[in-house]
């Protein structure tokens, strides 16, 4: 279901807009307007246990942050910031690791309409980190805002 021109254009961004990603080898599976799925490789994220360093795991979670604002906002007009997150550690992740995020299109219309009158918005989401058995190995809760230029 994903748009492969918005693939194509948001890949590089994403994948080897940092240094850090690029070296984790971060990659966009799938974006669209409210969506995204991204995955990071458990080489070369490997800690001292021989399981995903958690550092790699909170990375992959808050990436589609400027994966979803990217696709469905005009960053021409806004710019998004993390305001906070939480991330439960459930599993030891011994694999490549999933991340799917989508917001409905209900709640960019009140985000932005909220940041247009505001100047800001703040929204929230849940994601879980997935192997490639389906095992939840962490969930976080993400807390960011869609700020207008100039605020």
């Amino acid at each position: 279901m994903t748009d492969s021109s918005l693939l194509d254009d948001l890949r590089p961004a994403l994948e080897d807009g940092f240094p850090f990603l690029t070296n984790m080898g971060l990659r966009l599976d799938a974006i669209e307007p409210g969506y995204c799925k991204m995955t990071a490789p458990l080489e070369p994220n490997v800690n001292h246990i021989g399981t995903m360093y958690a550092g790699a795991l909170f990375t992959l979670a808050e990436v589609p942050g400027g994966a979803i604002f990217l696709a469905t906002f005009d960053a021409q007009a806004y710019y998004p910031i993390v305001r906070s997150m939480d991330i439960q550690f459930l599993k030891m992740a011994r694999t490549d690791i999933s991340v799917e995020v989508r917001i409905g299109q209900d709640e960019v219309d009140r985000i932005q309409a909220e940041a247009n009158e505001h100047g800001k918005a703040n929204y929230d989401w849940t994601c879980e980190l997935v192997d490639t058995d389906g095992v939840v190995v962490a969930r976080t809760t993400n807390h960011y805002q869609l700020r207008q230029h100039g605020m």
